[in-house]
């Protein structure tokens, strides 16, 4: 009986020293998830702006669509907001930016501005909220707005 006690203690003392590793280890793995989201978001932008002509009508503009995945699982944490920002309130002042809070934890953001592109990039009416669970899909329109730009906005 005395075997089971302490194996009980030692079983519970030792989960109580691994959780604080294990959530780290999940805010890790979902901040790369959503940098990894980041990136094909602007991979999408470089190859709307490389392969297109803007024009002034945005139903004539080039379009494509992405697919933003939120993390789910044992592996990532519970992602509270997650959203892509207008280009006033990204990093640096330029471009769009993904934003997300991390159970209940500060604001973060990750910028959403291709290197090579020559266009600048938009959000259609402000923050656009995106899905914590599941999958969010995004048109990209490149449209002639004082300069060619690619306007985001979400259609699902």
């Amino acid at each position: 009986m005395i075997r089971v006690v302490l194996t009980v203690l030692v079983a519970v003392a030792l989960l109580a020293t691994s959780v604080p590793a294990l959530e780290d280890a999940r805010t890790a793995t979902t901040d790369e998830r959503l940098q990894a989201e980041s990136d094909r978001v602007e991979r999408a932008i470089g190859g709307l702006a490389s392969e297109s002509m803007s024009v002034s009508d945005p139903a004539l503009a080039a379009r494509t669509t992405v697919t933003v995945r939120a993390p789910s699982g044992v592996a990532a944490a519970r992602i509270d907001r997650l959203a892509i920002v207008e280009p006033e309130r990204s990093v640096n002042g330029s471009g769009a930016a993904l934003r997300y809070r991390i159970d209940g934890d500060r604001d973060r953001t990750i910028s959403i501005v291709p290197d090579a592109v020559t266009a600048t990039v938009g959000v259609v009416d402000g923050p656009i909220a995106l899905r914590t669970r599941g999958e969010s899909r995004l048109e990209l329109r490149l449209v002639d707005d004082s300069g060619p730009t690619v306007k985001i906005a979400r259609i699902g």
